[in-house]
């Protein structure tokens, strides 16, 4: 069967978008949750993939990763202010409902 995606928000998302996945039933960490407030990208990577969640952020950094080779559980890229809080809860709730966490591995998703 397959693994439903979880979560990890790094500190640049705003605490609404994990309250909206939260009240849909939607298994999110965010940066205060996971102790990482003001850590550096890889320390983010390092949890997300320790946990097989996948990571949302608006920080190009994680593309740059990405594009690097490393390994990763999936990343959700969303360009700051480009969306509400509602569309981007709306839409990692959508990719949630349509994807699993062996189809993200080392996938990049746009909202």
């Amino acid at each position: 069967m397959a693994t439903p995606i979880r979560y990890h928000l790094d500190e640049n998302v705003d605490g609404a978008v994990a309250d909206g996945l939260r009240r849909r039933g939607i298994d999110v960490t965010t940066a205060a949750d996971a102790r990482l407030p003001g850590a550096v990208d890889e320390r983010h990577l390092h949890f997300a993939v320790h946990e097989g969640r996948v990571i949302f952020t608006h920080d190009a950094d994680f593309l740059r990763l990405e594009a690097k080779g490393r390994e990763h559980p999936g990343i959700v890229f969303c360009h700051i202010q480009s969306r509400s809080i509602g569309q981007m809860v709306r839409g990692l709730a959508g990719l949630w409902l349509r994807s699993n966490t062996e189809e993200m591995r080392n996938r990049i998703e746009y909202l």
